[in-house]
């Protein structure tokens, strides 16, 4: 053999040779979510949750893995499956809602964990302070259950001879819950409305809720904050149109699939602005210093369809201020 020949070959070996002998390509990172409900609920969410992972640089199934974990709305379970996203050694922990986000911290992992809560974060004791987080958690935080009593109030402007308001809630979602009935029932209250509290953690007490309106009709419902409640919504639109009683919800995702009135933050923007954090901790960023992002767009939604179904005539001024009206 030629020596330019031989050469060539053992330059051809050379570079071959790193890998041959066990280098492997870079793996792959991994994402671990943590979310009390099931994945149908929140598909628009996790496709917000996508592109803000992808304006990091991250698309999932080429450079980054996401590991779900869903409680099927069975908060107890969170604390496992948080415990076995930690054992399973992922990158970072993306934790929707209270109820996750205090089962991630609780299981004592140095995994830095991103947080979508609608609650304060200091408060909730997932931070230090939203300015500097001071440990592995920090996240969005979006304004829905610090806008009850605005809800409430817009409540009444659509239903003006409105006396009894009840207030739907998910008792096992103790976070949310407070926070609701915190806000709604002093509000009530100076309005001159009588509340009364409804509790559903199943789908069959949701029915239950209902089926009392048959022997005591209130004059309108008001839905609280929670992850198992808007994961009913469907059901919950149902009941409130076959009782033919004026509904007011938390998010977008209600009116667009029939719900009445609906008054809160962009949750599926907050969600985007998780991923570009979790994208941002991935590339280096240290969870510590990232301050918690204050998601504040906030939407206003009359579904006017559903007002006519009710007989209801929605005020000019709700209309004139409405960023959507469905028709």
């Amino acid at each position: 053999m030629r020596r330019r020949d031989v050469l060539s070959l053992l330059g051809a070996a050379a570079v071959s040779w790193p890998r041959s002998a066990g280098a492997q390509p870079p793996t792959m990172p991994v994402i671990g979510v943590l979310d009390p409900r099931s994945p149908d609920a929140v598909v628009d969410r996790m496709r917000a949750l996508r592109q803000g992972l992808r304006g990091t640089g991250y698309v999932e199934g080429e450079n980054v893995a996401i590991v779900y974990r869903w409680a099927e709305n069975q908060i107890d379970r969170l604390p496992a499956l948080a415990t076995d996203l930690i054992q399973r050694r992922v990158n970072v922990i993306l934790a929707v809602a209270p109820p996750a986000a205090l089962a991630a911290q609780a299981a004592g992992t140095t995994i830095p964990i991103v947080f979508v809560v609608a609650q304060e974060p200091v408060k909730l004791g997932l931070v230090a302070s939203l300015s500097r987080p001071g440990g592995h958690l920090t996240g969005v935080n979006f304004l829905n259950a610090e806008l009850d009593a605005k809800r409430l109030e817009l409540l009444h402007a659509l239903v003006p001879g409105a006396v009894r308001v009840d207030v739907l809630v998910n008792p096992a979602d103790v976070a949310n819950t407070e926070s609701t009935l915190r806000q709604v029932e002093p509000a009530g209250r100076a309005m001159g409305l009588q509340i009364q509290v409804l509790n559903a953690s199943t789908s069959r007490e949701i029915d239950t809720a209902f089926s009392s309106f048959a022997r005591e009709r209130p004059d309108a419902l008001f839905v609280g904050q929670a992850p198992f409640l808007a994961s009913r919504r469907i059901q919950l639109i149902t009941q409130a149109a076959h009782h033919r009683v004026p509904a007011s919800y938390p998010g977008r995702e209600y009116a667009e699939v029939g719900g009445l009135m609906t008054y809160g933050s962009d949750v599926a923007d907050a969600f985007r602005e998780a991923g570009i954090y979790v994208g941002r901790i991935l590339k280096g960023a240290k969870s510590a210093e990232l301050p918690v992002v204050q998601s504040n767009k906030i939407d206003l939604v009359i579904n006017h369809q559903t007002a006519r179904v009710l007989g209801l005539t929605v005020p000019p001024s709700l209309l004139a201020t409405a960023d959507e009206v469905i028709e």
